[in-house]
């Protein structure tokens, strides 16, 4: 009996020296850079991101307007 007591204590002995605290400080780290928001460089791309999705939406308006002057029935075509 007493030998099952040891097979089932020291794999729990172990994780709790070695697995459970390397969890712990990564669990933490992560949600710490998680509150921290964004970085100057994500913020930046994030910004040029959407300037550049700015430009694309005009240029699609612009696109459309072209093509219901010259092609009016496009939509149905589509």
């Amino acid at each position: 009996m007493e030998e099952v007591v040891g097979i089932i204590i020291a794999p729990i002995v172990i994780f709790l020296i070695f697995v459970a605290p390397i969890w712990l400080i990564l669990h933490y780290r992560s949600k710490k850079q998680i509150s921290q928001g964004l970085s100057e460089e994500e913020f930046r791309n994030l910004s040029e991101l959407a300037h550049q999705a700015e430009k694309m939406s005009d240029r699609i308006q612009t696109l459309e307007s072209i093509l219901d002057v010259e092609a009016p029935e496009w939509r149905k075509k589509v």
